[in-house]
Order: structure tokens, then sequence, then C-alpha cells
């Protein structure tokens, strides 16, 4: 016994040595203290406002202490009672929701309907044009989807709201309200914007399975519908899985759409519910409803990650056996380039040429050469209350494009260097805890839908807390609000980008005697420019259509061309919101391109990465 306690006693200091050799290994790795200082920013700027949100919802919020009875700051559940068990908790909270979970579910349905059918036409078959439409069916995915919405207002507005009637009721037809307003074209709309994403995500799965499985079934005497339904669809079924999951969490957290043709009929979702209860100062109200979306958000998304999980235990279908081998359509491949093309036209071709032809119209549905006008666009001393030149000419629209450049730039830029300095601590940290609570924390605004994240940071910073002063009504919070919501593309970004580049030319100029911050600037960002540019434009274009977080943060003094172009709605002011729109689209298509010339991918690709 005394023997073997001897030998423990031993072991100590030789544990006890190493560890000191490797903190002291540790302290001369610039990726640590890197690693940790991020750490304790990320869990800050992302971890902090979730969690008060979630505080907010039971504690007592200023002005509310008469229908409390408690004082400020006090603990309660009193909003938690009103939202989900009071008399108005059916208006607050459960029609909301009940609308938000029909409208995820029908897009889904429909998305994925449409969507795998001309996955499988573009990728599987000799369908005339499928090079084109490979790119040309992805466009609706990078226009902003209240694009679709204004397009539809134009043509299918009545006069439920006022201002200028829609095309069709310029005509002399009447339009009801399901048809103008409510579900059904919220629906049309989220299908047309979110298919594209199921013809990249299966398209992809289709791509890698192999064929040769397929004809050796064929070769067997299998019909084609055993085919599909025993061999095709259970390989793909984790890609059409995390399709749907995907597009059922952005449906929770949409809110352009519904807040432009559903509010007029007073139909609510989640997301404009809570726009409503913060427009209305209800803020412990805000708070419960942004936890209910979150829940939702994270639920659906964890079973998409379980999904993906899956899907890469399927390593066989892929590799050299598998052979490009296209279905003949015969003389259904004229009809199938037909239904693309229909696609194409519906999601692209119609919505911009409307939204365009009704910023050259005095009146709405007048197709006379007399009606048409650049007025709106270039004019001077139109016939407006508060709109008296065109778009161009209107300082408040050059202040708002000012805005975006400035706001959605500094945030892309300062988010881009950010994921590569993510990337650089995961990958060189020498404790593996920081790096994979990196990997997470970075990862946690993609499950928030953002709508609840603009709340979550108006909760925040609303208020002076300690050091940080009240931000609410600056620059400074819709940046902030930015680089945290789009760190989920820059650090994967970043990731991947410094998963491929080895330690050895670091190394090699360390032992030549640079510094960490020569070796970076001369060494590392060189190497990885281009994914560090695509770092920075992937957040900037998803920044530029982004809605739900300057909704809530920003103020007139701090428009942006999003924000503007909707104040302009609200004012009536269709022809000027529309230009704005298209303005948006332009830049969002512009930054596309720059990022395919610079990634060396296409479109495709590029937003299946």
């Amino acid at each position: 016994m005394t023997t073997l306690l001897t030998a423990a006693e031993q072991k100590k200091p030789n544990l006890w040595r190493r560890a000191r050799h490797s903190f002291a290994v540790a302290r001369h790795e610039p990726a640590n203290l890197i690693g940790l200082v991020l750490a304790i920013f990320f869990a800050y700027l992302i971890l902090a406002p979730v969690l008060s949100i979630l505080v907010d919802s039971f504690i007592v919020q200023s002005g509310d202490e008469a229908r409390t009875h408690q004082d400020e700051g006090s603990f309660t559940f009193y909003y938690i009672v009103r939202t989900l068990y009071s008399r108005i908790s059916e208006i607050l909270l459960w029609q909301p929701l009940y609308n938000t979970l029909a409208i995820a579910a029908g897009t889904m349905v429909f998305s994925m309907s449409i969507g795998v059918v001309l996955a499988w036409l573009v990728n599987r078959t000799n369908m005339a044009g499928r090079a084109w439409f490979a790119t040309a069916l992805i466009v609706p995915f990078m226009l902003p989807t209240w694009t679709f919405a204004l397009a539809w207002t134009t043509i299918f507005k009545n006069r439920t709201v006022g201002g200028q009637p829609g095309w069709l009721e310029s005509l002399g037809i009447t339009t009801s309200n399901s048809v103008a307003y409510g579900y059904v074209p919220i629906v049309f709309i989220l299908v047309l914007h979110y298919t594209p994403l199921v013809i990249l995500i299966v398209g992809n799965a289709l791509r890698r399975l192999d064929t040769q499985m397929e004809d050796s079934a064929r070769v067997l005497g299998a019909p084609s519908r055993v085919i599909a339904f025993s061999i095709v669809l259970p390989l793909i079924r984790p890609a059409l899985m995390s399709a749907a999951l995907l597009i059922f969490a952005d449906c929770i957290g949409e809110f352009a759409v519904p807040y432009i043709l559903g509010l007029p009929v007073r139909y609510d979702t989640l997301a404009t519910g809570l726009y409503r209860a913060l427009d209305t100062r209800q803020n412990g109200v805000a708070a419960v409803i942004a936890a209910v979306i979150m829940i939702i958000g994270v639920i659906t998304l964890l079973i998409d990650v379980r999904m993906m999980k899956e899907a890469r235990r399927f390593v066989t279908v892929g590799g050299k056996g598998n052979m490009d081998r296209l279905r003949k359509l015969g003389r259904m491949r004229l009809p199938a380039s037909g239904f693309a093309g229909a696609f194409v036209l519906i999601g692209v071709v119609l919505p911009l040429l409307t939204l365009f032809l009704s910023t050259i119209m005095i009146l709405p549905g007048r197709f006379t050469l007399e009606n048409f006008t650049f007025d709106y666009w270039i004019g001077s001393n139109l016939d407006t209350v508060a709109l008296r030149n065109g778009i161009l000419l209107t300082p408040e629209f050059w202040q708002a494009a000012w805005n975006t450049i400035v706001i959605v730039g500094s945030s892309s830029m300062i988010s881009g260097v950010l994921g590569l300095l993510v990337g650089y601590a995961v990958l060189r940290c020498s404790f593996k805890g920081v790096g994979s609570f990196l990997r997470q924390i970075t990862f946690l605004p993609y499950l928030v839908p953002g709508i609840a994240f603009a709340a979550a940071f108006l909760s925040l910073f609303a208020v002076t807390r300690g050091p940080i002063p009240a931000l609410y009504g600056t620059p400074l919070i819709l940046i902030i609000a930015l680089v945290a919501e789009k760190m989920p593309f820059a650090s994967r970004s970043g990731i991947a980008a410094m998963t491929q580049l080895g330690k050895e030319p670091e190394e090699a100029a360390r032992i030549a005697g640079a510094n960490w911050f020569s070796r970076m600037t001369k060494i590392i960002i060189p190497i990885q420019a281009g994914p560090l540019a695509t770092g920075i434009l992937l957040p900037f274009i998803s920044g530029i259509k982004g809605v739900s977080l300057f909704i809530i943060l920003a103020i007139p003094s701090t428009d942006v061309l999003t924000t503007y172009s909707l104040r302009l709605l609200d004012y009536n002011y269709d022809q000027a919101a529309n230009a704005v729109v298209l303005m948006i689209a332009l830049i969002a298509w512009l930054g596309t391109v720059l990022i395919q010339k610079i990634s060396g991918t296409g479109l495709a690709q590029g937003l299946e990465n």
C-alpha cells in the first residue's frame, strides 16, 4: 500500500510540470488571447441580448407600475399571464401564432412541391436551357421578399386602404380582400422567394446521387415509381428535411411581407405582433412574443442541424461512381422548359417590370403614353405634399443611401475581419473549449429570427447599463446589431478559409522574427483575401435588403433605404417607394455579381454554400 501511494505522489510533480509547460507554451500563442477576447466580446454582443429579452419577460417595465401594482424592475408573471392566458391573449399571441404557423406550413408545402420538381428538371433531365435555368431560377431568392409584396399591391390593391388604387381596380376590376391581402398573397409570395432554396439544397443532393444505382434497379425491372420512392427519395430525405425546416424557421420571423399584405386587414403574425407591441410601448408583452419566436426558431433549426448530421452519413452515393446521365424527356422537353420559364416569368420578370412601370405612371393602371413620366425619378416640383422631387433629386433618399453604405458597409467590414479572426482563433487556439464556444456563439444569431434579435438588442441597449450608454437612436446600435446578426455568415467563411491554410507559412515567418501583426497583415490576410472579401460582401448584400433589424432599431434620422421605402409606403407615395426598392434590388444584384467574380463560383454554388 505504501508503495502505491509513493508512486501516485511521484506522478503529481510530473502532472504539475506538464501543466506549467502547457500554460507557458499557450502564453506565447496569440490565438489563445484572441480567442478569449472574442469569446468575451461575443458573449456580451450575442448572448447578453438574448438573455436580456428573456429576463424582460419577468421584470416590470417602465410605465407598467399601475397595471402590475408593482415597482419598476420587480419580478412579475404579469406579462406571461397577459400574453398567454388573459382575455386578449387571443389577439396578442394565439391568433398571430396560428397565422404564423399556417403561413410557414403553407409556404413549406408549396415551395417543396415546386422546388423538388424544378431541381429534378435542372439536374437530372435534358430540359431545354437547363444551364441558363440553373442560375435564373435562383434569382428570386436574391430579391428582397417585399419586392414581390409591393408588386402584388401595385396590381391587386383595393379600396380597403387609402391612397392610389391598384391596377386592376383602376381598370374597373374589383379585387376581394382575400386576394389583395392576407394569407393567400403572403404564402404565394413566400413560395416564390423560397422555392429557389429548395432547388439549391435538393439539387445538390441529386447531383451527388450515383445514377448507377438507379440504372441497376432499372435493369432488374423496377418501374420508375419504385426507383423514385425506394431509392432516390430515401437518399435525398435529409436534404428534403433540411430545406423544409429552413423554410419553416425563416417564415416564423418573416416581417416585411406580412407587414405590407397583412396589416391592412389586421392579419397579424408573430413578427408584426411583436412590432405592434413595441410600437405601442408594451415592452413586456413584446419580450414574451420575442421569446416565443426564439423558441420556435431554435427548435426547428436544431432539428435541421440533426438532419444535416444525418446527411453526412450518406458518403457512398457520390465519388467516381457518379455518372452524369440525364433522363431524356422526349415530347415533354419543351413543356418542362415552359414550366421553368413560367416560374422565372412570375418570380423575376413580372415583379420587377411591374415595379418599374409603377414608378413611371402618373395614374396607376392607365397604359397611355401621356400617363408615363420619369418625374418620380428625376422630376421637380411634384404635385405632392411631402415629396416635392423625384427620389434621385430628394436629399432624404441620398441620406438614406449614405446611411445604408455607412451602416451596412461598416458592419460588413467589421463582420468580415471578426469572422477571419474567429476562424484563426478556432483553428489555432490551444484551449479546445474556447474554440468550440466561438463556433457555437457565432452561430447563435442564425437560430434567432431577425425580428426577435432586434427586440433583444433594443432591450439591452435602449437604456444605460453600467459603462455602456444608451445607444438607441444612434447608428452605432444598428452597426453593432448587424455585426452580431451577420456573424454566422462571416464566421463560417473565416473558419472554412483557415481550415484550408496550414500553419507552415506562419511558422516560417515566426522563425524569421515577424511579429503577429506582421504575420496577419502580410501572410494570412493576403492569402485569404478571397474568403475575406466574401465574408464582407455576403453580410453586405444580406444587410442591404434586410428589414427586421432596421424597422425596430432605426429612427428617421438613421433611415436606411429599406426603412425609407417603407416610410414612403406608409405615406402612400407608392411610385417613390417602388423606385427605392428597385435601387435596393439593383445593389443586391451588383453585389451578387461581385461575389461571383471574387470567389470564382456561380450564383447557385455561392448561395448553396
